[in-house]
């Protein structure tokens, strides 16, 4: 090969790696820019997500389902980050911004009564929603809690039920971390949460039970007298 054919060689290299150098600088402004919005929707998500329990949690549930409304449509923006960007949608933070939205939904339907939406209807995958609605048990505990406090237990053995259940379903999927995200720690946390409310609810119901024993003693004692 002839010094010049070397040097033309040498030059078209050169210009191949300087073309490469363009475009990955190209590429990955692009995907600096898109991890950046996906980040500001992530925690706009999550705090959306929050206030909407907390409204939940404060019975109220227009508000709740405004903001989980809200998130929705941030949800649903994520579709083109996934489809540009991968990488930015698989980095983490976007599926725990969709666990917190499950939760939120989860709770509102849990606590107002309301149909429990779907993986389908929420757009989300089987390892987040799984999540959020685990984490929804430890949403159910303080509802639950709230309503001893108020001494309404009315609905409290009904939300128990729910409780277990949703564990129930939790414990079947058996599936390395790599797949579930960390389940089947949430689950082992979320069973402690369960026995808790368990144990709470059930002092609760002797309590009012000897309460009432004793207010008919009282008023068969003023009878007799």
């Amino acid at each position: 090969m002839s010094e010049s054919s070397k040097t033309a060689g040498v030059r078209q290299l050169v210009e191949a790696v300087r073309t490469a150098g363009e475009l990955a600088n190209q590429r990955m402004s692009d995907t600096h820019a898109a991890r950046e919005t996906a980040l500001r929707m992530s925690r706009q998500i999550i705090r959306l997500s929050a206030n909407s329990i907390r409204a939940a949690h404060r019975s109220e549930f227009s508000d709740a389902r405004a903001l989980v409304e809200e998130a929705r449509q941030l949800i649903e923006s994520f579709k083109e980050v996934r489809a540009d960007h991968p990488e930015v949608f698989f980095g983490g933070f976007v599926e725990d911004s969709q666990k917190e939205y499950v939760e939120a939904s989860a709770t509102l339907a849990f606590t107002e009564g309301s149909p429990l939406p779907s993986m389908q209807d929420l757009g989300i995958g089987a390892a987040a929603y799984m999540n959020g609605l685990a984490e929804s048990i430890g949403e159910l505990r303080r509802f639950v809690l709230d309503i001893l406090r108020r001494d309404d237990v009315s609905r409290c053995e009904s939300l128990l039920e729910i409780m277990d259940e949703v564990y129930a379903v939790l414990v079947t999927l058996d599936f390395p971390d790599a797949v579930t995200r960390g389940l089947r720690r949430n689950t082992d946390v979320m069973r402690g949460v369960i026995e808790r409310t368990r144990g709470d609810l059930t002092v609760a119901l002797r309590q009012r039970s000897l309460e009432d024993q004793l207010a008919r003693l009282a008023d068969r004692l003023d009878a007799e007298k």
